[in-house]
């Protein structure tokens, strides 16, 4: 399955609404969409295949943080390394933007996500109390990620995705 991560364009939000709604009990509506990308600090990808788009993630660029606003895999190709390249994507946007810092909440229950957030450097400082309406929050930071110690860290991460079975390109410009 040939792939590409490519910036997010106004004509993708259809596609990234309705897999929004499949992911996420409280949806942002395609308007939210609209607003992110018409807004200058703000970094949208989504994960191009020849079935079309089945992952997306975003960024909030503040001064030298980068905040993931959001993060989604199709359910069906979950497991085939998509999330792992979009937090590849994302890191490599946010380091390009000159942040120090990223930072993310996750579902409380969500050790998947929590793990894979881990490898990439990303501790539990804070939890946020009923986020996800019913549900926690843990905030995680990951710090420093423009160091050589982090850039090794990110090179170990990325020969699973490049040159692997399915290899993705990567074309972020905005």
């Amino acid at each position: 399955m040939p792939s590409e991560i490519r910036a997010m364009h106004r004509s993708d939000i259809p596609d990234v609404a309705a897999i929004e709604r499949r992911v996420y009990a409280t949806p942002w509506s395609p308007r939210v969409f609209f607003d992110e990308l018409a807004m200058d600090n703000r970094r949208y990808l989504v994960l191009d295949t020849d079935k079309g788009i089945v992952a997306y993630g975003g960024l909030l660029l503040v001064e030298e943080d980068a905040h993931v606003t959001t993060i989604a895999v199709v359910p069906e190709v979950r497991g085939k390394r998509f999330g792992l390249a979009m937090m590849l994507a994302l890191v490599d946007t946010a380091v390009a933007n000159d942040a120090k810092h990223l930072t993310l909440e996750v579902r409380a229950s969500n050790a998947s996500a929590q793990n894979l957030y881990e490898r990439f450097g990303f501790e539990p400082v804070g939890r946020r109390k009923n986020y996800y309406v019913t549900e926690d929050a843990l905030v995680m930071w990951a710090t420093d990620i423009n160091t050589t110690e982090y850039e090794l860290l990110i090179a170990s991460i990325r020969t699973e995705v490049v040159g692997g079975p399915g290899a993705m390109t990567h074309a972020t410009e905005r």
